[in-house]
C-alpha cells in the first residue's frame, strides 16, 4: 500500500487530473481479425492489408490482462487465448525468434523477427505468467518464455535488452534473475561509456519508446540493490521528462523525425507510444523513490492523450476505447491503428490502478454489525469492520501483471556495497 508522502521542497505543482473514463473495447473488437489484432487503420475501420505483427499482438494481451482485474477474465480470455496461440505459432524453434508480419490470410512473411519484436513479446508473456488467471494460459507462456530466452539473451538491441530485463523482473526464477542482473549491467555499461555533457543518452539520437531504456535501469536497480543503476536511470528519466515539458507544464513529446545530438528536436508527429512509455517509466521511478515529480508526470503523460499536449486537442476517444496515431502539426491523426490504441488503454488502466491504490488507501473503513454479511469474525471484544470492495479496490487488489508489479514495487533504500 502507498504512503502519504510529503510533497517535497522544488516539486511540480500537482496539474488537474484529466478524467478517467470506463473502459471500452469497442475499438480493439473493430481492429480483431482471425489470428489477432490488425496492426493499422483507414480511420476507425481496420485495414487488412498490412494483416498483423508480433508487437501489436503482444501489446494486445498485455492490455487484454489489463482489463480482466476490472472486467474479469471471462470478457477477455477469447482475446488473450488468440493472441497467445499468435505468439506460440510465431516462435520458430529453428532460430530461437519470433516472427513477425503475417498476412491477412494466415501466411508468415519470410524472415526473422527484429530483436524489438522479441522483446515485445517476452514482456507479453511475462505479464501471462504473472496475472493469466487460467493456469494452463500462464503454464504455457512460462514453457514459451524459457524458450526464447536463450536467444533473447544475445540480442544486441538496446530497448529489446530493456524489454527483456523487465520481462525477467516481472516473471522470475533463478536463471531469469541472473539473466535480468546480466543484460541491465550491460545497459549500465552503455550510458556510462555513451554519455557526454548535456546529452546522457546512450546512442546518437533519441527516437522512440525512449523512456523503457531507464525504466529498466530504475526496476533492475531497485530489484538488485545497485544504487549507481538506480540513480543513473533516475537521471536520464529526470532528463527525458525535463527536455519533453513545455514552460505551462504540458508535455511536448519528442516527434517521430527523432533528435539528433546537436541537432533540433522534432517536435512532429508525436507518438502515443512516447507518452507511454514515460508513463511506465515514471511508475517504476515513483515507487523506487516516492518523488511526486515522477506521479506528476505520470498524470500528464495520460492527460496528453486527452488534450494537454502541444495543440490542446484530444488524441484518444474514450468512449470507443480508441487513439489516433499520433499529434501532427494539423492536428490529431485520425487514423486509429492497433499500437496507438493499445498505448491509450494501457496508459489509462495504469492510472487507473494508481489512483484505486492511492483511493484505497485512505478510503474509511466501513464497521457492520455482528452478523451481518460481509463482516469478519474476530475474536471478543474486537471490532469488526470491513473495506468498501468497488471495482476501484478490486483493481488495487489485483495488480498482478508483470508491467505493473515492475512499476508498483515498494520503497527499497539499497547499499552502495550491494552493487
Amino acid at each position: 500500500m502507498l504512503e502519504a508522502r510529503q510533497p517535497e521542497a522544488g516539486a511540480p505543482e500537482p496539474s488537474r487530473r484529466a478524467p478517467l473514463h470506463p473502459i471500452s473495447r469497442r475499438h480493439l473488437a473493430a481492429l480483431a481479425g482471425e489470428f489477432g489484432i490488425l496492426q493499422h487503420a483507414n480511420g476507425s475501420q481496420a485495414d487488412p492489408a498490412h494483416g498483423y505483427c508480433v508487437d501489436d499482438v503482444a501489446r494486445a494481451l498485455e492490455v487484454d490482462l489489463l482489463h480482466a482485474r476490472v472486467l474479469r477474465w471471462a470478457s477477455v480470455s477469447q482475446s488473450a487465448w488468440r493472441s497467445l496461440r499468435y505468439l506460440e505459432d510465431a516462435f520458430d524453434p529453428a532460430t530461437g525468434r519470433f516472427g513477425n508480419f503475417r498476412a491477412i490470410d494466415g501466411t508468415w512473411s519470410a524472415g526473422a523477427g527484429s530483436d524489438d519484436s522479441t522483446g515485445r513479446a517476452m514482456l507479453a508473456l511475462a505479464a501471462a505468467i504473472a496475472a493469466a488467471p487460467e493456469p494452463e494460459m500462464a503454464e504455457r507462456a512460462d514453457a514459451l518464455f524459457d524458450r526464447a530466452l536463450p536467444k533473447a539473451a544475445r540480442m544486441s538491441s538496446p530497448r529489446a535488452r530493456a524489454a527483456v530485463v523487465l520481462a525477467c523482473h516481472g516473471a522470475p526464477n533463478p536463471a531469469r534473475k541472473i539473466l535480468m542482473r546480466t543484460l541491465a549491467t550491460d545497459l549500465h555499461v552503455l550510458f556510462r561509456s555513451y554519455a557526454r555533457p548535456g546529452w546522457p543518452w546512450p546512442e546518437h539520437e533519441l527516437t522512440y519508446e525512449n523512456a523503457l531504456l531507464p525504466r529498466a535501469m530504475i526496476v533492475a536497480g531497485n530489484a538488485l540493490g545497485a544504487t549507481t543503476m538506480l540513480r543513473i536511470g533516475l537521471q536520464v528519466l529526470d532528463w527525458l521528462i525535463d527536455v519533453q515539458t513545455a514552460d505551462d507544464g504540458h508535455l511536448s513529446l519528442v516527434g517521430n523525425g527523432w533528435w539528433p545530438h546537436g541537432g533540433a528536436k522534432s517536435q512532429f508527429d508525436q507518438q502515443p507510444i512516447e507518452a507511454t512509455s514515460l508513463l511506465l517509466a515514471c511508475g517504476a521511478a515513483f515507487a523506487a523513490t516516492g518523488k511526486p515529480l515522477y506521479r506528476e508526470t505520470m498524470e500528464r503523460a495520460y492527460a496528453w492523450f486527452l488534450g494537454e499536449n502541444d495543440l490542446r486537442v484530444r488524441i484518444a476517444s474514450p468512449l470507443r476505447g480508441a487513439s489516433g496515431d499520433g499529434l501532427t502539426p494539423r492536428g490529431r491523426n485520425t487514423n486509429e491503428g492497433a499500437e496507438s490504441t493499445l498505448m491509450w488503454l494501457t496508459a489509462a488502466e495504469h492510472i487507473r490502478a494508481i489512483r484505486a491504490v492511492e483511493a484505497a488507501a485512505t478510503a474509511p473503513v466501513v464497521a457492520l454489525p455482528p452478523g451481518s454479511p460481509g463482516a469478519i469474525p474476530l475474536g471478543p471484544g474486537a471490532r469488526r469492520l470491513v473495506e468498501p470492495r468497488t471495482a476501484a479496490a478490486r483493481a488495487a487488489g489485483t495488480l498482478r501483471t508483470g508491467a505493473i508489479k515492475a512499476s508498483m514495487q515498494p520503497s527499497i533504500q539499497p547499499s552502495e556495497a550491494q552493487r
